[in-house]
Protein backbone atom coordinates (compact mmCIF):
# COMPACT_ATOMS: atom_id res chain seq x y z
CA UNK A 1 0.00 0.00 0.00
CA UNK A 2 1.22 3.15 -1.06
CA UNK A 3 0.57 6.54 0.67
CA UNK A 4 1.16 9.40 -1.51
CA UNK A 5 -1.57 12.13 -3.59
CA UNK A 6 -5.51 11.33 -2.14
CA UNK A 7 -8.76 11.90 -3.62
CA UNK A 8 -11.77 13.87 -1.88
CA UNK A 9 -13.15 10.58 -2.18
CA UNK A 10 -11.39 7.07 -2.74
CA UNK A 11 -12.26 5.12 -6.18
CA UNK A 12 -12.94 1.89 -6.01
CA UNK A 13 -12.59 0.02 -9.71
CA UNK A 14 -13.13 -3.41 -10.45
CA UNK A 15 -11.27 -5.98 -12.97
CA UNK A 16 -13.85 -8.38 -14.36
CA UNK A 17 -14.04 -10.98 -16.63
CA UNK A 18 -13.50 -14.58 -17.78
CA UNK A 19 -10.78 -16.92 -17.30
CA UNK A 20 -7.38 -15.70 -18.57
CA UNK A 21 -8.14 -12.80 -19.56
CA UNK A 22 -5.61 -11.21 -18.20
CA UNK A 23 -6.88 -8.77 -15.34
CA UNK A 24 -4.37 -9.83 -12.61
CA UNK A 25 -1.58 -8.33 -15.39
CA UNK A 26 -3.36 -5.41 -16.11
CA UNK A 27 -3.88 -4.37 -12.58
CA UNK A 28 -0.37 -4.78 -11.66
CA UNK A 29 0.67 -2.87 -14.85
CA UNK A 30 -2.12 0.09 -13.53
CA UNK A 31 -1.19 0.11 -9.91
CA UNK A 32 2.26 0.82 -10.90
CA UNK A 33 1.85 3.53 -13.25
CA UNK A 34 -0.21 5.29 -11.11
CA UNK A 35 2.36 5.06 -7.77
CA UNK A 36 4.32 6.55 -10.03
CA UNK A 37 2.09 9.47 -10.24
CA UNK A 38 2.39 9.14 -6.10
CA UNK A 39 -1.65 8.08 -5.86
CA UNK A 40 -2.67 5.83 -2.86
CA UNK A 41 -3.03 2.94 -4.38
CA UNK A 42 -4.52 -0.69 -2.84
CA UNK A 43 -4.35 -3.94 -4.80
CA UNK A 44 -6.52 -6.61 -3.99
CA UNK A 45 -8.61 -9.72 -4.67
CA UNK A 46 -11.65 -12.04 -4.14
CA UNK A 47 -11.88 -14.20 -3.04
CA UNK A 48 -9.53 -13.14 0.01
CA UNK A 49 -8.29 -9.73 0.47
CA UNK A 50 -8.50 -9.22 4.31
CA UNK A 51 -7.69 -11.81 6.84
CA UNK A 52 -11.25 -13.40 7.23
CA UNK A 53 -11.49 -13.51 3.69
CA UNK A 54 -8.58 -15.24 2.70
CA UNK A 55 -8.99 -17.85 5.24
CA UNK A 56 -12.33 -18.79 3.05
CA UNK A 57 -10.02 -18.43 -0.79
CA UNK A 58 -9.22 -21.95 -0.40
CA UNK A 59 -11.70 -23.30 0.52
CA UNK A 60 -13.89 -22.07 -2.49
CA UNK A 61 -11.19 -22.49 -5.12
CA UNK A 62 -10.08 -25.86 -3.85
CA UNK A 63 -13.39 -26.77 -4.53
CA UNK A 64 -14.08 -28.14 -1.16
CA UNK A 65 -17.39 -26.31 -1.10
CA UNK A 66 -18.22 -27.64 -4.56
CA UNK A 67 -20.41 -30.76 -2.94
CA UNK A 68 -22.51 -28.73 -0.93
CA UNK A 69 -23.84 -26.73 -3.97
CA UNK A 70 -24.11 -23.27 -5.60
CA UNK A 71 -25.97 -21.50 -2.78
CA UNK A 72 -23.32 -22.81 -0.06
CA UNK A 73 -20.64 -20.77 -2.10
CA UNK A 74 -22.73 -18.19 -2.53
CA UNK A 75 -22.65 -17.70 0.94
CA UNK A 76 -18.78 -18.37 1.30
CA UNK A 77 -18.45 -15.44 -1.03
CA UNK A 78 -20.44 -12.80 0.46
CA UNK A 79 -18.91 -13.78 3.85
CA UNK A 80 -15.63 -13.30 2.51
CA UNK A 81 -16.45 -10.30 0.83
CA UNK A 82 -18.28 -8.91 3.71
CA UNK A 83 -15.15 -8.81 5.66
CA UNK A 84 -13.01 -7.56 2.88
CA UNK A 85 -15.42 -4.61 2.39
CA UNK A 86 -15.48 -3.16 6.17
CA UNK A 87 -11.83 -4.30 7.29
CA UNK A 88 -10.41 -3.11 3.16
CA UNK A 89 -12.09 -1.56 0.95
CA UNK A 90 -14.46 1.20 2.91
CA UNK A 91 -11.48 2.21 4.90
CA UNK A 92 -9.52 2.78 1.69
CA UNK A 93 -12.26 4.49 -0.04
CA UNK A 94 -13.52 6.77 3.06
CA UNK A 95 -9.53 8.04 3.30
CA UNK A 96 -9.19 9.19 -0.55
CA UNK A 97 -7.36 6.01 -1.67
CA UNK A 98 -8.03 4.40 -5.42
CA UNK A 99 -8.99 0.55 -4.70
CA UNK A 100 -7.99 -1.59 -7.52
CA UNK A 101 -9.48 -5.00 -7.28
CA UNK A 102 -9.44 -8.58 -9.21
CA UNK A 103 -13.24 -9.64 -8.83
CA UNK A 104 -15.89 -8.27 -7.08
CA UNK A 105 -19.63 -8.81 -6.38
CA UNK A 106 -20.04 -8.92 -10.87
CA UNK A 107 -18.27 -12.05 -10.75
CA UNK A 108 -20.61 -13.55 -7.75
CA UNK A 109 -23.55 -12.65 -10.42
CA UNK A 110 -22.29 -14.47 -13.14
CA UNK A 111 -20.40 -17.40 -11.29
CA UNK A 112 -22.73 -18.52 -8.63
CA UNK A 113 -25.93 -17.00 -9.87
CA UNK A 114 -25.88 -17.44 -13.66
CA UNK A 115 -24.12 -20.58 -14.16
CA UNK A 116 -24.99 -21.55 -10.62
CA UNK A 117 -28.56 -21.58 -11.38
CA UNK A 118 -29.36 -19.52 -7.93
CA UNK A 119 -32.43 -16.97 -8.43
CA UNK A 120 -31.56 -13.30 -9.05
CA UNK A 121 -33.91 -12.08 -6.27
CA UNK A 122 -31.47 -14.33 -4.05
CA UNK A 123 -28.38 -13.19 -5.42
CA UNK A 124 -29.66 -9.25 -4.96
CA UNK A 125 -30.42 -9.49 -1.26
CA UNK A 126 -27.04 -11.77 -0.53
CA UNK A 127 -25.47 -8.50 -2.40
CA UNK A 128 -26.81 -5.93 -0.88
CA UNK A 129 -25.85 -7.43 2.64
CA UNK A 130 -22.21 -8.45 1.58
CA UNK A 131 -21.23 -5.02 0.07
CA UNK A 132 -23.54 -2.51 2.05
CA UNK A 133 -23.31 0.06 0.12
CA UNK A 134 -19.99 -0.47 -1.34
CA UNK A 135 -20.86 -0.34 -5.48
CA UNK A 136 -17.69 -0.32 -7.55
CA UNK A 137 -17.00 3.64 -9.41
CA UNK A 138 -16.18 1.87 -12.17
CA UNK A 139 -16.00 -1.97 -13.44
CA UNK A 140 -13.69 -3.07 -16.34
CA UNK A 141 -15.07 -6.54 -18.09
CA UNK A 142 -12.15 -7.73 -19.55
CA UNK A 143 -13.77 -9.82 -22.47
CA UNK A 144 -11.69 -12.35 -24.51
CA UNK A 145 -12.91 -15.66 -26.30
CA UNK A 146 -12.90 -18.55 -23.64
CA UNK A 147 -11.17 -20.86 -25.60
CA UNK A 148 -8.41 -18.54 -25.98
CA UNK A 149 -8.61 -17.36 -22.17
CA UNK A 150 -8.93 -21.31 -20.94
CA UNK A 151 -5.72 -21.75 -23.10
CA UNK A 152 -3.62 -18.75 -21.67
CA UNK A 153 -4.96 -19.93 -18.12
CA UNK A 154 -3.20 -22.89 -18.73
CA UNK A 155 0.00 -21.41 -20.31
CA UNK A 156 0.24 -19.58 -16.91
CA UNK A 157 -0.24 -22.32 -14.62
CA UNK A 158 2.29 -24.69 -17.04
CA UNK A 159 -0.36 -27.24 -17.60
CA UNK A 160 -3.89 -28.73 -16.98
CA UNK A 161 -2.65 -30.07 -13.22
CA UNK A 162 -3.16 -26.87 -10.98
CA UNK A 163 -6.68 -25.75 -12.58
CA UNK A 164 -8.99 -24.47 -9.80
CA UNK A 165 -12.68 -24.92 -8.97
CA UNK A 166 -14.03 -22.91 -11.91
CA UNK A 167 -10.87 -23.07 -14.59
CA UNK A 168 -11.77 -26.54 -14.90
CA UNK A 169 -15.28 -26.66 -16.09
CA UNK A 170 -16.60 -27.18 -19.36
CA UNK A 171 -16.01 -24.53 -22.30
CA UNK A 172 -19.93 -24.04 -22.69
CA UNK A 173 -20.00 -22.63 -19.40
CA UNK A 174 -17.15 -19.75 -19.90
CA UNK A 175 -18.83 -18.71 -22.41
CA UNK A 176 -21.90 -18.16 -20.89
CA UNK A 177 -20.29 -16.55 -18.31
CA UNK A 178 -19.17 -14.17 -21.21
CA UNK A 179 -22.34 -13.21 -22.29
CA UNK A 180 -23.37 -13.24 -18.52
CA UNK A 181 -20.67 -10.35 -18.31
CA UNK A 182 -21.52 -8.53 -21.64
CA UNK A 183 -24.76 -8.65 -19.97
CA UNK A 184 -24.04 -6.46 -17.24
CA UNK A 185 -22.14 -4.39 -18.98
CA UNK A 186 -24.92 -3.43 -21.08
CA UNK A 187 -26.92 -2.91 -18.33
CA UNK A 188 -24.55 -1.13 -16.35
CA UNK A 189 -22.88 1.37 -18.57
CA UNK A 190 -22.49 4.37 -16.36
CA UNK A 191 -20.55 1.47 -14.34
CA UNK A 192 -18.76 -0.89 -16.58
CA UNK A 193 -16.92 -0.43 -19.56
CA UNK A 194 -16.18 -3.40 -21.32
CA UNK A 195 -12.39 -3.70 -22.35
CA UNK A 196 -11.10 -6.54 -25.69
CA UNK A 197 -8.55 -8.73 -24.26
CA UNK A 198 -7.96 -10.82 -26.89
CA UNK A 199 -4.83 -7.95 -27.93
CA UNK A 200 -1.01 -7.89 -26.54
CA UNK A 201 -1.34 -7.08 -22.89
CA UNK A 202 0.85 -3.66 -24.01
CA UNK A 203 -2.03 -2.51 -26.29
CA UNK A 204 -4.51 -3.95 -23.80
CA UNK A 205 -2.56 -1.82 -20.90
CA UNK A 206 -3.05 1.79 -23.08
CA UNK A 207 -6.29 0.88 -23.30
CA UNK A 208 -6.97 0.55 -19.55
CA UNK A 209 -4.51 3.43 -18.52
CA UNK A 210 -6.24 5.87 -20.80
CA UNK A 211 -9.61 4.63 -19.32
CA UNK A 212 -9.10 5.20 -16.27
CA UNK A 213 -6.95 8.23 -15.90
CA UNK A 214 -9.64 10.14 -17.62
CA UNK A 215 -12.25 8.74 -14.91
CA UNK A 216 -9.84 10.47 -12.40
CA UNK A 217 -9.42 13.54 -14.26
CA UNK A 218 -13.37 13.72 -14.55
CA UNK A 219 -13.44 13.04 -11.30
CA UNK A 220 -10.80 15.69 -9.89
CA UNK A 221 -12.11 19.23 -9.29
CA UNK A 222 -10.63 21.99 -12.16
CA UNK A 223 -9.17 24.16 -9.56
CA UNK A 224 -7.42 21.07 -7.77
CA UNK A 225 -6.30 19.75 -11.30
CA UNK A 226 -2.84 22.09 -10.53
CA UNK A 227 -1.99 20.21 -7.06
CA UNK A 228 -2.84 16.68 -8.70
CA UNK A 229 -0.09 14.43 -10.08
CA UNK A 230 1.63 14.95 -13.01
Amino acid sequence: MDKGFRLARGFFITFEGGEGAGKSTQIERLARKMRAKKYDIVVTREPGGSPGAEAVRHVLLSGAAEPFGAKMEAFLFAAARSDHVEQVIRPAVERGAIVLCDRFMDSSRVYQGVTGGIDVDFMDALEQVAINGMVPDMTLIFDIDPAEGLRRATVRRGGEAGADRFEKETLAIHRKRREAFLAIAAAEPDRCIVIDASGDPDMVENVVTATVFAALEARTPTQNRQTAPA
